[in-house]
């Protein structure tokens, strides 16, 4: 996937943030994007203003069906799928475990893990058919450290770590390329909703702490590249100077 000119590639969460910003980027360097979202009006503004090459897909990652239907869509309007970013995930509420609401604990799981599965469960047949693809999956560094009333997001990050590692072991040699990508703190709404938490040192952190999600969009393009095949099975982390380097942002 040296070019990615005339690919198709699917994002979850693509409303906003590093899905938004994935979605143009890789609309600019000639890709045929797929934006899904369960907010419609938001990805067919965006879809509207990249153009023909993209398509938006109402979609919610928590339903299976949903998530099949839109993996479909892209099939049946470009005739294929490349690549995979599963971008989409919660964090709200935060709050300590000991008083977490079971029922939105249990959302973040539906969204951040299942999510991830359901897309990786509906794109793999589709790739491994075709020869292969890249399934790129916005993991954490809340993945390998307990981090204060994050306890659902942590929980969901290191499952979807394990779930890279499980595509990796089983699919590598029918073609599948599957990295995970620690982005860091990014300057999204999330952001904005750890800040109002006001708990743990990540919500002190200044604005101005922040990576721009463009930064990350640009990475997702760059794991596309053989470059980042030395990842396979694992996970790339954005703090790291050399991998900055590598991308270009430095």
């Amino acid at each position: 996937m040296s070019n990615i000119s005339g690919k198709t590639v699917l994002i979850t969460g693509a409303s906003r943030g590093i899905g938004e910003s994935a979605a143009r980027e890789f609309a600019q360097a000639g890709a045929n994007v797929v934006l899904t979202a369960r907010s419609g009006g938001a990805i067919e503004a965006i879809a509207a203003d990249i153009g023909s090459q993209a398509l938006a897909v109402t979609c919610d990652v928590a339903d299976n069906s949903q998530v099949v239907a839109a993996v479909n869509a892209a099939v049946e309007k470009f005739g294929g799928l490349d690549v995979l970013i599963n971008n989409a995930g919660l964090i709200e509420p935060i709050s300590h475990l000991d008083q977490s609401d079971p029922e939105s604990w249990g959302q973040v799981i539906d969204v951040n893990v299942k999510g991830v599965y359901y897309g990786m469960r509906a794109a793999m047949p589709v790739m491994e058919a075709a020869g292969g693809g890249s399934i790129l999956t916005i993991s954490s560094g809340a993945a390998h450290g307990p981090v204060e009333a994050w306890s659902h997001y942590c929980a969901s990050k290191a499952a979807v770590n394990m779930l890279t590692r499980c595509v990796d072991k089983e699919a590598r040699e029918k073609g599948i390329r599957a990295i995970g990508l620690s982005p860091g703190t990014v300057a999204t709404q999330m952001q904005r909703d750890i800040k109002a938490s006001g708990i743990n040192p990540v919500s002190k952190l200044d604005w101005s702490d922040h990576v721009p999600p463009e930064w990350p969009a640009k990475c997702l393009m760059w794991m596309c590249e053989p470059e980042a095949d030395a990842w396979l099975g694992d996970e790339i982390s954005l703090r790291d100077e050399g991998i900055r380097k590598a991308v270009g942002l430095i």
